[in-house]
């Protein structure tokens, strides 16, 4: 017979994915629902994520064989500040619905760091539409930007992609620190400029659309001098948030994890030389997984009661649920 197993979600701004496996072993079955969930008044809404959650948790059990569900952990994009009524509900909810004993609610910094580096003392950095850098020495957290596109979040794919439409504006107006190269490439995109506005600012997705040119800004950076101050800017901006939560002492390990990172060589080698400028006592190593990833390790972790990172309500909240 299968060994009780565990549940895994990385709740974002593109929906769930969820994971479904036996401690120790690889996910037996993944899924996804691609409808985000919602938020309101009360913080992230505990109801429409078991909505989704529910049913796709018992089809993936039943599709992998594995004996019934012990151990849930949630990654939540905005855990920290929006999940109150998660801590108050969603316990008890997944003990009612899916049988759940110990349950593990986590800001998907933390899910992000702990797919990057595991247990080990470090700092990360998860940038993708937003950015925020996570660090612990193993006694507690910190953390460094991820306010959003409207306050920070420097570096992001949000930054990135406003600050070459600002580049692109300006080569427009004939200002100074315009590029050519990114105007053509964003009219290609969004349209003629004088249009940009009333197509961006009533959207609700608008962090999503800036960073959607983001690409667009590495492609022109090997050959356009803006382009590539751009992304030293972007680099320099992660460093800081890095420098300000990884460990001062020992040997600390550094990583970088999220869809930012796909643009390459434009945006990582500035990066490198800026951490090591930053940071010459920490090691920097690649990402082992990703956030989803975080969450089966968790998971793994918690049910041979093993888990080293530190448990705070707004990061890592760690409940045995009431029975019935």
């Amino acid at each position: 017979m299968t060994p009780p197993g565990y549940l895994a979600v990385d709740s974002g701004g593109s929906g769930l994915r969820v994971a479904v496996g036996v401690p120790g072993r690889e996910p037996a079955a993944r899924g996804e629902s691609a409808e985000p969930v919602r938020t309101g008044p009360r913080g992230i809404d505990p109801a429409h994520l078991m909505a989704q959650l529910a049913p796709l948790a018992r089809d993936l059990t039943a599709r992998s064989g594995v004996d019934g569900l012990v151990t849930a952990v949630v990654g939540a994009a905005g855990f920290a500040t929006l999940g109150d009524a998660l801590r108050a509900e969603l316990p008890g909810k997944l003990a009612r619905e899916l049988g759940v004993r110990t349950v593990a609610l986590a800001a998907d910094a933390v899910t992000a760091y702990a797919g990057a580096l595991g247990s080990r003392p470090g700092a990360v950095v998860a940038a993708g539409t937003g950015l925020i850098a996570v660090g612990t020495d193993l006694t507690g957290w910190r953390r460094a930007d991820g306010w959003g596109h409207l306050l920070g979040d420097c570096g992001s794919g949000a930054w990135i992609g406003r600050a070459g439409l600002e580049a692109a504006l300006r080569a427009h107006d004939g200002r100074d620190g315009g590029s050519g190269a990114l105007l053509a490439r964003a009219e290609e995109r969004f349209g003629p400029m004088p249009g940009l506005p009333a197509r961006l600012y009533p959207r609700t997705d608008r962090a999503a659309v800036l960073a959607s040119f983001a690409p667009d800004v590495a492609a022109c950076a090997p050959y356009d001098p803006v382009g590539a101050d751009i992304l030293r800017e972007a680099a320099r901006g992660m460093a800081e948030s890095m420098a300000a939560v990884c460990p001062a002492t020992g040997r600390p390990e550094v990583s970088l994890t999220g869809g930012v990172f796909k643009m390459g060589e434009p945006l990582l080698g500035p990066l490198r030389e800026e951490l090591a400028r930053r940071l010459p006592q920490a090691r920097q190593v690649t990402a082992e997984g990703d956030p989803l990833d975080g969450s089966v390790r968790i998971a793994s972790e918690l049910a041979v009661w093993n888990c080293a990172l530190p448990r705070e309500p707004s990061y890592l909240h760690v409940v045995t649920a009431p029975a019935g």
